[in-house]
């Protein structure tokens, strides 16, 4: 220990200030506890400042300009539609601002103290915490880890000028000619959409058998088939990156397709194959903490680690990525510090990927029903029989409504559509409340909306619908 390092006590400490750690942070204030939150990087995490929000922003922007453009069918005809990419990563720069802004306010206003600085474990009750210039000790009663993820490094395919993570790309200067993406998960899809519909020439290069794998073909078929459509989007699926050359003004880069090797060159290479958890520099094995191979920290139900006063959330604990499950997983850390009974059920946590169109799902899909022996009826509405949907020129896609046939019981839901990322939000309070198929139909959804859709499927499961011939 250095010479005057004497230990500064605190009660609970939040290591990470992201959607779990700076909500974990406010909970635990709630709650009566004592808080001092740290980050080594900017309030709100990755999806503040670069991952959900910004690449919102240039998907929102994005859609807005290809809309201005193709509006022809509404009679709409704009010509020399132009994009000033300075001034959108500029506005898009400014929402970023204002919501990690929000983020230190609520934290002050919730008297939780934020330091800044990287955290490494001495013990079970102590961390050393450094930035550039010093280093304290400190030792705390609790603690919840929630630092999060960073995007996996293909050794073949090292991060530079241009090959580039999902944070470079949300960061360009210009908007590029021509992109090849490799990974065709729900990040590359979504950039990749969104640079597509700036009108760059992109190639996705998937190794799977179909791209935003995960998700049911009947949902990514009609993504796939939106963005053939474009006309500047090529698709490789069950292809194997091998390699990337970066010359003076942009980038060759190699794969193979069913034996056959091709090479694609481009302005830019963006690698989108997953990410890790951040969980190798924080000194867990100094406190006995378990994880998996993969860096994955082992929790109970209540998000505790191997170790009874330290806990784990978000993108360091198993389960899918999500800023909303660690947001989710933060509440019930604090509760269960301060002695509460609440347990993690991550039965209705959403998915969602802000394709085009939208898809969204949320419980059990038709085949983990099935394969999970319960007996259920899949019930399917077409947004192409929904007034707003084609009043908004949106008719691709449909819902589909997983009910328990024995009692109607709502147990999951699958959306691909325009609005899918709001549209969810009903069925997952659906499942969460335990309402049935019955519950929906009877109630009265505002006309004409999309949400009626999901009334649409719920009488479709119930035996009568209106809108479609059964």
């Amino acid at each position: 220990m250095v010479v005057g390092d004497f230990p500064i006590e605190l009660d609970t400490l939040v290591i990470g200030a992201g959607p779990g750690g700076y909500v974990a942070a406010i909970r635990a204030a709630q709650l009566g506890q004592k808080v001092t939150i740290v980050d080594k990087g900017e309030l709100g995490g990755v999806c503040l400042n670069v991952g959900c929000i910004p690449s919102k922003a240039l998907i929102a922007a994005a859609h807005r300009f290809e809309t201005a453009k193709h509006s022809e069918d509404m009679g709409i005809k704009a010509e020399n539609v132009t994009v000033d990419f300075t001034k959108m990563q500029e506005w898009k720069t400014g929402i970023v601002k204002k919501l990690t802004g929000g983020v230190e306010g609520l934290l002050k206003g919730n008297k939780v103290q934020i330091l800044k600085g990287e955290a490494y474990f001495v013990d079970e009750n102590t961390v050393r915490i450094m930035d550039e210039n010093s280093a304290q000790t400190y030792t705390f009663n609790n603690c919840i880890i929630a630092t999060g993820s960073r995007p996996i490094e293909i050794p073949t395919f090292k991060y530079s000028k241009r090959v580039i993570d999902s944070t470079g790309a949300l960061n360009l200067k210009e908007i590029p000619k021509k992109l090849v993406v490799i990974g065709g998960g729900y990040i590359g899809t979504e950039l990749g959409t969104a640079y597509a519909n700036f009108g760059t020439e992109v190639v996705i290069v998937e190794g799977a058998d179909e791209i935003l794998n995960g998700f049911e073909k009947q949902m990514t078929s009609i993504v796939k088939r939106r963005l053939k459509k474009k006309g500047n989007v090529e698709i490789f699926t069950k292809a194997m990156a091998k390699g990337v050359e970066e010359t003076e003004n942009g980038v060759k880069v190699t794969f193979e397709v069913k034996g056959e090797a091709q090479t694609v060159e481009a302005d830019y290479c963006l690698v989108t194959v997953g990410r890790k958890p951040n969980s190798d520099e924080l000194g867990l094995e100094q406190v006995g903490i378990e994880k998996s191979d993969r860096g994955v920290v082992k929790i109970d139900d209540q998000c505790r680690t191997t170790v009874k006063n330290i806990y784990a959330i978000g993108d360091i604990v198993d389960g899918p990525p999500l800023a909303h499950k660690a947001s989710y997983e933060a509440k019930i850390a604090a509760e269960a510090i301060s002695g509460q009974t609440s347990k993690i059920d991550y039965h209705a946590i959403p998915a969602v990927v802000f394709s085009d169109p939208e898809m969204a799902t949320v419980g059990y899909s038709e085949q983990e029903a099935k394969d999970a022996g319960i007996d259920s009826i899949a019930s399917k509405f077409p947004f192409g029989a929904n007034g707003r949907a084609l009043a908004l020129d949106s008719a691709d896609g449909f819902l589909k409504l997983i009910t328990r046939k024995e009692d109607g019981l709502v147990i999951g839901a699958q959306i691909v559509g325009t609005n899918a990322s709001d549209m969810i939000a009903e069925l997952g309070l659906a499942i969460e409340a335990g309402m049935t198929a019955e519950d929906i139909a009877m109630t009265i959804h505002a006309h004409p909306t999309l949400g009626e859709i999901a009334m649409e499927a719920a009488e479709v499961a119930i035996g009568h619908p209106i809108h479609i011939v059964k």
